[in-house]
């Protein structure tokens, strides 16, 4: 696999391993256009792009009607404003310290006059939040030509912020979002955008070598191994691990992989998980390692023991990359299937756990907060990108579009069970992890070097650090994926 940042091949590979996401958007310069007329709708707007439209029930009036008015909607929202600046967590922007409560020139059309893209999403999602109708369509008439799928991150990232806006103020998220797989890219397409992104961006190669890393020196003296991989995708982690059992002194030992499935990843391969069974099974061979494959194609909040083969006296590795934030808690559902899933690994009493997960709040968290904590992570996502890959990138917008927006929509504009988007902090998951019975495993020493060395490919703005027995990789001062293992 190519990590050298200039020169990206995105050639179809039989291996990769990417965040199950896809969505479908306008690749023109703007994701979000507003009619401003239409002969049967004079008090709606309509949204439009080639995949759907819907038709928001939203006055338009406040742009016109209740211009007499501003200035009382501005003291209202002053007003609103005031008491809740401790709202604002990390490194949000405080709208009301810039908005000056009580100071009329620091007011939101001063925020319009600077044209700054993430203090108006801002302003505009405070305004969403309060259920303020007038002073959001206001906002989100001065977005609009404003940003762009195309340009600047702040551009780019801010159609997909507003898009999610849009959707959440017209109470159609679960439709929209839902809307947005009518339009997908076809199988090979959505693979290479998937593949695109993991050449990119480091954060998931980071987090398989981190995995493997603590996955060899707990089975490092086993002579059968057993993993059940929570989602297999392309296998693409697998392929580094299998080459270095063939290299262990002694000889290899044989292993055996359960891998549950995705229907995204089903999707960009083309097949049934099957198919990447047959190829790891085809790379274990010529590294003379007897191998054996299950695959599970059940969601992972349906999995139960029984579906995962597990041998008594197996040896057993589970690993979660990337996928435990997919699977509902106790807020969503009684049933609390991330728990259930952590108790359940945990009663197999396996040798190490690995887990490794986005480091973002945006599980329980209210809107306002989560729709702050979504625009600062997406910005260090976004810039980052924008560090690797050449503006002019014909496939830019697509891996953008395809990869990382519909993620953006759904945690802005869902609720409740059509949420999946849920990442947690790692000192939540630790708290879960430490409630299921585990006991942290410490990561290998030799990991640090090995990622270190995967980093300079990439932009020096990436950083690792190691702390509290845990490894983040971030870029600049921002946490973007946490690591850890368990036993």
């Amino acid at each position: 696999m190519n990590q050298n940042p200039n020169r990206f091949s995105v050639q179809k590979s039989e291996y990769g391993n990417y965040p199950s996401s896809t969505t479908s958007f306008s690749s023109n310069d703007s994701s979000i256009s507003q009619q401003e007329s239409h002969p049967n709708l004079p008090d709606t707007y309509q949204y439009h792009s080639p995949e759907y439209t819907y038709t928001s029930h939203v006055s338009r009036t406040g742009f016109t009607d209740y211009a007499d008015d501003l200035e009382y909607k501005l003291r209202e929202l002053e007003t609103a404003m005031m008491g809740t600046e401790h709202d604002f967590v990390g490194e949000s922007f405080d709208v009301s310290s810039s908005w000056g409560v009580g100071n009329r020139t620091n007011s939101l059309t001063e925020i319009i006059s600077r044209k700054d893209i993430k203090e108006l999403l801002i302003a505009c999602a405070k305004s969403v939040a309060e259920n303020d109708v007038i002073t959001a369509n206001w906002l989100m008439s001065e977005l609009r030509p404003m940003v762009s799928v195309s340009g600047e991150p702040d551009h780019r990232l801010g159609a997909y912020m507003l898009e999610g806006l849009v959707a959440r103020l017209s109470s159609s998220g679960s439709s929209i979002y839902k809307a947005l797989k009518c339009k997908e890219p076809t199988g090979d397409e959505l693979f290479t955008y998937m593949r695109l992104l993991y050449e990119v961006c480091p954060y998931f190669k980071f987090g398989y070598l981190s995995a493997n890393g603590a996955i060899a020196e707990a089975m490092k003296n086993e002579n059968k191994i057993h993993i059940i991989d929570f989602q297999i995708a392309q296998g693409g982690q697998w392929l580094t691990l299998i080459q270095a059992l063939a290299s262990r002194p002694g000889g290899p030992p044989s292993l055996r992989i359960t891998g549950v499935d995705d229907s995204t990843n089903a999707y960009a391969r083309g097949g049934e998980v099957k198919l990447v069974g047959q190829r790891l099974a085809s790379l274990a061979k010529s590294c003379n390692i007897p191998f054996e494959f299950h695959g599970v194609a059940v969601p992972g909040s349906e999995i139960e023991i029984k579906h995962l083969a597990v041998r008594p006296g197996d040896p057993l590795v589970v690993n979660f990359a990337f996928m435990l934030h997919h699977m509902p808690d106790e807020s969503v559902n009684p049933q609390n299937h991330r728990d259930r899933l952590l108790r359940m690994v945990k009663s197999l009493s396996p040798k190490v756990v690995t887990l490794v997960e986005q480091e973002s709040n945006v599980n329980t968290a209210p809107f306002f907060h989560r729709f702050q904590e979504t625009l600062n992570y997406y910005t260090a996502i976004f810039e980052s990108i924008d560090v690797t890959l050449p503006r002019n990138h014909q496939q830019r917008i697509s891996v953008e579009q395809h990869c990382l927006a519909r993620d953006i929509v759904n945690i802005i504009a869902c609720e409740g069970a059509e949420r999946v988007e849920r990442h947690e902090l790692l000192g939540k998951w630790r708290s879960r992890f430490s409630m299921a019975g585990f006991t942290p495993y410490p990561l290998s020493s030799s990991v640090n070097s090995t990622i270190k060395s995967l980093l300079e490919n990439y932009s020096h703005k990436y950083r690792l650090e190691e702390r509290d027995g845990a490894l983040f990789l971030g870029w600049m001062n921002r946490d973007l994926v946490a690591s850890c293992a368990w036993k």
